[in-house]
């Protein structure tokens, strides 16, 4: 029976229990899931809505229902039974389509339900495993710090009982020691003590067979073993286990113990050592393999309190490593030019070369007048046109044969190429004129050849004049040391006239036969060598350097180093302004692509790649600013710098190069220099003559460090600026004795200073007063002389002198006074000294320095 109220149904059956169900609500359950395995079921309602047929009174919906969720069940849910069918009213068709769509979402629910059960059990499957993994792996990981432990605590063991086993067994020697017949112990009753402490067998007595050891069986090893030792993502993250020493580590420290046992030194390693001229003690100890703090120690013991950042030379270097047992290679910054100059050629591979010959003389003797005669004879018309006049070099042929002409005006860079070594000519022709006959410059000109060491070929000039005496040239020529063959010498004389072109062809033959007695030959094959002859800087090409090929060959595209300064070679061009393909030796060429100018005298070569010409052109360019910050630091050509140099190196020579108004004056100057002289200090005259002071004198005092004296002359421009340069000082004089006075005091500065010592007077002491904050003061009366202050004193007791040093105090009265006459008493103290009698005397002199003179 059922009774309908509104929307309220109440059911009444005899197989199912009263229930009260609200019409239009379906019921279903949901389980939710939780962390940890925890689930809860929930009863969801779905409330259908009713809708109101056209003409029909829509009722007002009753309130809702709150559903409490139901509580949570540890076992699977069972499905929730499909709720009481809800009964039709016959005209309601919106019901059936309610009924329909609540039933197949049902469905799907109870579908996911099923669906997240599987999830469910699969979920806790995959979290067992994990944990059967974890703990399996704890697992190995104690075990594998168990092995390690017990690997470590098996050797710790194992070296203790061999140094146990060492300790017994020395202990056992040096018992059985004084009887003979018990000193012998075989290897294997060692090996037998060694093995006892680990097998624990008894040591067998007496002589022991040699056993030969059985091979121990290999134990093979699984995947744990092999992989124990490596090191793995695992154990580098884990925390667990300390990583264990390496095997090496275990060697050094077992060979560590070893040699602490015996006392045994580590084999010393000896080792070639290079050397530069500076080297720090830290880069030291690493060429030689050993600590820095052993060096420091080192030096500690001999004195010298040194850090391993501190910087010592090379022989000091040198000292150390020696100690250290070690072997010394030393090097030095100069090493990069080595194998650039002076390469020895093979006799085979040299040629016969043209002779170089420089042109010297006085300069109204007709020296150009000559070069223009030899050059204009010997260069065909069409080609005097392209000659340059300022390369200052040019080829001319004689005979089929090449003759090389250098022009030196001034000597200047005769002289430097001198002060270098350089031999730049082989030559040297000396042009007299015959009217006028040996000139001061001439007598320069062979100072320079003799100094050059090249042999000499006079060429007496100016024969054409009616005033010319050519055996007055040769008579004045033998008072210098230059013997012509016509007077019983060996130096070949010419008679030529530059203006008329007499005899040229004599003097080209004469160079010839010279050279051929020279016997000049150079290797072309070979890099190329040289001499800058001069060198400019042009707008147009930049800089240009006339240079003399001296053996080799020089081409275009040769990497070259001429003094500070290198470069690629752009061109060559010779004397006829024309461009050539290569220089052979004795040849004069210009050269085009330097990076800057080098200096007149400077050697040039060829190198092999532009690293090494960089290298030696900053070594250079180095080495220069060193020697001109040295120059700046003191001037050496002054008479004071001079006089310390000379005192400091013990010379007793003192250099000159005079230059005076007339012969007369010069003579007379060199022979009160000459009187000055003792056994102690001489002057030494490298030049003397007449005529004003020139660059070639101030290149001859930088040459030989001499001073440059001038009486009643002067020095050209380029002469000054020549000497500024080279911090050569000329110092001027008209009067004679002037000029001897302050040579003679700077050659008595190199004579030591005498010590004098002057009395001055005397005082007894007569009482001792010991004075607070003062100390002891003498009470004293003057005897003889006078008591000076400051002056040095001498305490004598029983004539004999027990103190000397000077006075701290000289007090008459109260007051400090200067000095105290014969007859007065006054106060004196002594400075730092206080053992002072009634009865002393206390001396006063005076020590002066006496400088010696000549």
């Amino acid at each position: 029976m059922s009774d309908t109220k509104d929307d309220k149904t109440l059911s009444v059956n005899t197989k199912k229990t009263l229930t009260l169900k609200r019409p239009g609500v379906e019921q279903g359950t949901v389980r939710q899931n939780f962390s940890h395995g925890r689930t809860k079921a929930v009863v969801v309602e779905t409330k259908k809505r009713k809708f109101a047929l056209p003409g029909e009174k829509q009722e007002t919906p009753p309130p809702a229902v709150t559903l409490k969720p139901r509580a949570p069940q540890p076992a699977a849910p069972r499905p929730a039974a499909p709720a009481a069918p809800r009964p039709e009213a016959p005209s309601s068709r919106s019901g059936m389509v309610l009924n329909e769509l609540s039933t197949e979402e049902m469905e799907a629910r109870r579908r996911a339900l099923q669906d997240s059960k599987v999830r469910e059990v699969e979920e806790r499957k995959r979290a067992a495993e994990d944990a059967q993994r974890r703990a399996e792996e704890d697992e190995r990981r104690r075990r594998e710090r168990e092995e390690s432990a017990r690997r470590q605590a098996e050797e710790e063991a194992r070296l203790q009982a061999e140094a146990e086993a060492r300790r017994r067994a020395e202990q056992e020697a040096q018992r059985r020691a004084p009887a003979e017949e018990k000193k012998v112990v075989t290897a294997a009753a060692a090996e037998d003590e060694e093995e006892k402490p680990r097998g624990g067998s008894a040591v067998r007595r007496g002589p022991v067979k040699p056993e030969v050891p059985a091979p121990k069986p290999v134990k093979a090893k699984g995947e744990e073993e092999r992989r124990r030792g490596k090191l793995t993502l695992t154990s580098a993250l884990s925390d667990e286990e300390a990583r264990g020493r390496s095997l090496s580590s275990m060697r050094r420290r077992q060979e560590k113990f070893k040699r602490s046992l015996h006392n045994e030194p580590r084999e010393k390693i000896s080792r070639e050592v290079v050397l530069p001229e500076t080297i720090t003690i830290q880069e030291l100890a690493n060429r030689m393999a050993e600590r820095a703090v052993d060096i420091v120690k080192f030096f500690m013991k001999q004195g010298q309190m040194m850090k391993p950042g501190d910087v010592i030379d090379a022989d000091t270097a040198e000292l150390v490593a020696s100690e250290f047992g070690h072997t010394v290679k030393r090097v030095a910054e100069s090493d990069v030019e080595e194998g650039l100059f002076d390469i020895v050629d093979r006799e085979e591979d040299r040629q016969p070369r043209p002779p170089v010959v420089t042109i010297m003389g006085h300069v109204d003797h007709g020296k150009t007048s000559l070069l223009d005669a030899i050059r204009d004879a010997n260069v065909v018309a069409g080609e005097h046109g392209g000659i340059t006049q300022h390369i200052g070099a040019y080829q001319v042929e004689q005979n089929g044969q090449k003759i090389t002409f250098i022009d030196t005006p001034g000597h200047a860079a005769f002289t430097a190429m001198r002060a270098r070594g350089a031999q730049a000519t082989d030559i040297a022709i000396l042009v007299v004129a015959a009217d006028d006959s040996v000139m001061p410059q001439t007598i320069e000109s062979i100072s320079h050849a003799k100094a050059a060491g090249v042999p000499i070929i006079v060429a007496i000039n100016k024969i054409d004049k009616p005033t010319a005496d050519a055996q007055k040239v040769r008579t004045q020529l033998l008072q210098h040391e230059v013997f012509v063959e016509s007077m019983g010498g060996e130096v070949l004389d010419v008679e030529v006239s530059a203006k008329n072109r007499t005899n040229l062809d004599k003097l080209l033959e004469a160079i010839l036969l010279q050279a051929e007695i020279l016997d000049l030959k150079a290797n072309p094959d070979r890099t190329a060598e040289g001499v800058v002859i001069e060198a400019k800087l042009d707008k147009g090409r930049g800089p240009v350097a006339t240079v003399l090929v001296q053996t080799g060959t020089l081409k275009p595209g040769d990497i070259i180093v001429a003094g500070k300064e290198w470069g690629r070679v752009r061109a060559l061009v010779n004397d006829r302004s024309e461009q050539v393909k290569d220089a052979p030796p004795s040849m004069p060429v210009e050269i085009l692509g330097l990076q800057g100018t080098p200096q007149a005298g400077d050697r040039f070569a060829v190198v092999e790649n532009e690293a090494r010409a960089r290298e030696i052109a900053e070594y250079r360019q180095r080495l220069a600013r060193e020697k001109a910050v040295a120059r700046q630091a003191g001037q050496r050509g002054s008479l004071e710098q001079m006089m310390s140099q000379l005192q400091t190196a013990g010379l007793k020579e003192f250099p000159l190069v005079i230059k005076g108004d007339v012969q007369g004056s010069i003579e007379a100057i060199v022979t009160a220099l000459d009187k000055l002289g003792t056994d102690e200090v001489r002057a030494r005259i490298v030049h003397s003559g007449a005529g004003a002071i020139t660059e070639s004198d101030v290149s001859l005092a930088e040459t030989s460090g001499a001073a440059i004296i001038g009486f009643n002359v002067r020095a050209n421009k380029q002469a000054r600026d020549a000497a500024e340069v080279a911090g050569i000082e000329i110092r001027y004089y008209n009067i004679i004795y002037d000029l001897v006075d302050d040579i003679k005091a700077a050659m008595s500065g190199l004579l030591s200073p005498e010590r004098r010592e002057t009395f001055l007077g005397n005082a007894e002491i007569l009482e001792v007063f010991n004075i607070t904050k003062v100390g002891k003061v003498a009470g004293c009366r003057v005897t003889e002389g006078k008591m000076e202050r400051g002056a040095g004193v001498r305490l004598i007791r029983d004539n004999v002198v027990i103190h000397e040093g000077t006075l701290k105090t000289l007090k008459r009265f109260k007051d400090e006074v200067s000095e105290v006459p014969v007859g007065q008493e006054c106060g004196m103290a002594f400075a730092n000294y206080e053992d002072i009698r009634a009865g002393d005397i206390i001396e006063a002199y005076r020590v002066e320095m006496v400088s010696r003179s000549l």
